[in-house]
């Protein structure tokens, strides 16, 4: 396991490159997230895979809560902030502390969400926001594409699905689910009470597009197949609390991953069974970031509050091909 102390910053979200298996980056903010301002952390594995170095940081005024690679540039990152705008950083143009290179400033309230379309020719990315509201953006556009309402409390997460065009999930403290067409913003195309409490967290399937994973503040984990979206398709336990990130691994069907407010990342198999093959507790404080490694099978990285950001690769998949 490889370590990295982000110090007076507490992680929020962490990525890899989808270019370059040893770069990552780690969205941080100071103070908890609660005052002060954000830094992005650029950072690198050594060549032994043992250590982590620091390649460059840029900071914001107010914190950053999460973080997305584009999928066409590896020089372009987005960023979320706690002020409700996003930040475009292009690596290239900016020296290491360097403004970003567009701020995008339409949410009232904060972003706790970016991502990047999968899709080769969609080159937008997606912005979730406690103003219950998610929109699209063009990178070169400094207004939005478009904007989507549908739930009636903050939005936490919105992500693209991996394999089919012009679709994305929502999740958000009303509890719901929502599946969109970026075509047809009035209303989404299908909508389901996931969770009783917040739902925190979705993602989708990286080997089936009809799969999702959501992760709530009741602690569950829950399975759903849009073939048959009335009931999950199972419910995994075993978080002692909130399930703040999960992650399927673009490497294996079945297998999961989750971090949360219980200071540990788990690692599932829902096809084998509904609690955890593995569970790892090197984290002091809530787990907040969380990201499989595309190009390095089984590698995974995760961040907290400790200001600590670990990559490794669990034990429980060593023995897989």
């Amino acid at each position: 396991m490889s370590t990295f102390f982000t110090t007076n910053r507490h992680g929020y979200s962490v990525r890899f490159s989808p270019f370059n298996p040893d770069q990552f980056v780690v969205a941080s903010s100071q103070f908890y997230g609660l005052a002060g301002g954000g830094t992005l952390y650029f950072l690198e594995l050594t060549p032994d895979g043992c250590g982590i170095v620091e390649k460059r940081t840029h900071h914001w005024t107010d914190g950053l809560f999460d973080v997305t690679w584009s999928e066409s540039n590896p020089e372009i990152i987005v960023s979320g902030s706690g002020d409700g705008s996003v930040q475009l950083w292009n690596t290239n143009q900016s020296g290491s502390n360097g403004p970003p290179a567009m701020v995008y400033r339409e949410h009232k309230k904060e972003i706790y969400s970016v991502d990047w379309s999968k899709v080769p020719y969609e080159q937008l990315f997606i912005s979730a926001s406690w103003d219950s509201t998610v929109k699209i953006w063009d990178p070169i556009r400094t207004n939005s594409l478009s904007t989507y309402i549908g739930h009636t409390q903050l939005v936490y997460n919105a992500v693209f699905a991996a394999h089919i065009p012009n679709t994305f999930a929502s999740v958000s403290g009303d509890g719901f689910l929502k599946i969109w067409d970026i075509l047809c913003y009035d209303l989404p195309i299908a909508s389901i009470k996931a969770h009783d409490g917040e739902v925190l967290t979705v993602d989708w399937c990286k080997h089936d597009s009809n799969i999702l994973a959501t992760g709530a503040s009741d602690g569950l984990i829950r399975i759903w197949d849009l073939r048959n979206f009335g009931v999950p398709i199972t419910e995994l336990k075993g978080n002692e609390f909130a399930v703040r990130k999960v992650q399927f691994s673009p490497h294996n069907f079945s297998v999961l991953a989750s971090v949360g407010y219980d200071f540990t990342t788990r690692i599932w198999d829902f096809k084998k069974s509904n609690e955890a093959i593995e569970t790892i507790k090197h984290h002091s404080e809530f787990t907040y970031g969380l990201d499989w490694n595309r190009r390095r099978r089984n590698q995974l990285a995760d961040c907290g509050w400790d200001s600590l950001v670990h990559v490794f690769k669990p034990d429980c998949l060593s023995d897989k091909i």
